[in-house]
């Protein structure tokens, strides 16, 4: 957030910062369908970035009309998405540019994944190339000319998605070089090497060799520098929505769909993994009725925001969505209520970054995202599959995690005393408290509706589970 001063400013000064906000899982596409649907990934079954692993698939597809941009404009909203959708979105497998999602009067979705410049922008199902134009400008200046065109008279939902800070992370021409002296952060995890941690987190070189060090801190500074034009956005929005009289009524969210680790446990950079670099993201709300410039530490997830936004509407959310609206007036001195969050991951195997001078070349059919190609560290497998628990309340900071390979293989960490993870505890600890984490990540994994999901225990389990140990 470091960059971020617009939104600190024009939203976290005039809202709530939410502590402990986490994604459903620590990628984009499946978290993208969750934000959407409110649903685990377990549900919407988008488990990958892949068409085949359902991104933008036939059932997605089916799942459309159920989001809340459906719900919103089937009770009158105006609707309006401009940016980065889900991946495959407007592939010709996947039915081209031409297709409107359901629910979106106003559509600008970018055609594929994350880039910055040569793009494809679905205009309400036009086609449109450019190859010089800033897209996160584009979507700012696509965004304005919609406010300019709303009165008070009927309600609207306005969803932005810069891809920003996505790879490849290219900043605006006017912003490239001002964090020029900025390194990535060396935390006590930075570029450590790990014993205790599943077996792709121990995969060569570990630790990274010191000349890695340089391309480390290039991609964090292209990130901040990213995040600038985001951040100016955000300004102009603002403005836009108080030179229209409509800013004291509208909500403003500010999130992500995925956290990222550059160095941490001698990763280089990407995401995927169960820790927290990954898996926590920024949240900040404002709006009518909200407090003012407070933090506030209720467990929270990306599931919650479709629900969230709902009710903001004064509608009810479906009772299929996991989630559950997020108490937006609960005070800043009142702490965790608890809960007990679901995060999950289906590992993705060969997607063709594998260069063949890669000392891994044998078995590239097993593993992904391996770069950069003269070190070759590998940030995917087809077996980096994993669900884990986020159990957080007044006195508990617990993280519970079980992964799908041939060692069945656990970590557990207590991030009240071990926020960078460096210790694994799953050993330790008794084994009455594994068999309930145990027990409740298969309930999880197995939860289906927002009453089952918030209470996995009270409910049999009636549903296939879908990840085993």
């Amino acid at each position: 957030m470091n960059p971020m001063q617009n939104v600190k400013r024009f939203i976290g000064d005039k809202g709530v910062t939410f502590t402990n906000a986490y994604v459903s899982s620590p990628i984009c596409c499946p978290s993208r369908a969750s934000f959407l649907t409110g649903q685990y990934v377990h549900n919407h079954l988008t488990v990958n970035n892949s068409l085949s692993g359902g991104c933008y698939g036939r059932n997605w597809r089916s799942l459309e009309t159920k989001t809340f941009a459906a719900i919103l404009s089937g009770a009158g909203y105006g609707t309006f998405y401009a940016g980065k959708y889900l991946n495959e979105y407007g592939v010709k497998a996947a039915g081209g540019p031409e297709v409107v999602p359901p629910g979106w009067g106003e559509w600008h979705g970018l055609v594929g994944n994350s880039v910055y410049y040569n793009y494809t922008i679905s205009n309400n199902g036009v086609p449109t190339h450019s190859t010089d134009l800033y897209l996160t400008d584009i979507i700012r200046d696509l965004s304005i000319s919609y406010i300019e065109n709303q009165t008070e008279s009927r309600p609207f939902l306005m969803v932005l998605a810069p891809p920003a800070p996505h790879q490849p992370f290219t900043p605006a021409d006017r912003h490239k070089g001002l964090f020029s002296n900025v390194t990535a952060v060396r935390h006590p995890n930075f570029n450590l090497a790990v014993e205790d941690k599943h077996w792709l987190m121990k995969m060569p070189p570990s630790p990274l060799p010191e000349e890695m060090m340089p391309e480390l801190d290039r991609v964090f500074r292209s990130r901040w520098e990213s995040l600038l034009a985001v951040d100016e956005m955000v300004a102009d929005v603002v403005e836009a929505l108080d030179r229209s009289s409509l800013l004291d009524n509208t909500y403003l969210i500010y999130t992500s769909d995925n956290g990222y680790h550059i160095g941490q446990f001698s990763q280089v950079y990407d995401k995927r993994q169960p820790y927290e670099a990954d898996v926590k993201v920024p949240l900040i709300i404002k709006g009518p009725g909200v407090q003012e410039n407070i933090r506030n530490y209720q467990p929270v997830m990306n599931i919650d925001l479709a629900p969230t936004i709902i009710s903001l509407a004064g509608l009810k959310p479906p009772r299929v969505m996991d989630g559950r609206p997020i108490d937006l007036q609960e005070s800043e001195n009142e702490k965790e209520s608890e809960r007990t969050m679901l995060v999950e991951y289906y590992g993705e195997a060969r997607d063709g970054t594998v260069d063949p001078k890669c000392p891994w070349h044998y078995d590239n059919a097993n593993l992904a995202q391996c770069y950069p190609e003269y070190d070759c560290k590998c940030q995917d497998s087809r077996n980096n599959t994993f669900g884990c628990l986020r159990h957080i309340a007044k006195r508990i900071n617990i993280k519970y995690c079980l992964f799908a390979d041939n060692e069945s293989f656990k970590e557990m960490y207590d991030l009240a005393k071990d926020p960078f993870e460096l210790k694994n505890i799953a050993d330790e600890v008794l084994p009455s408290i594994k068999h309930w984490y145990k027990l409740m990540l298969s309930r999880m994994l197995a939860c289906r509706g927002s009453d089952n999901c918030d209470h996995p225990l009270d409910t049999p389990k009636v549903h296939a589970q879908k990840f085993r140990s």
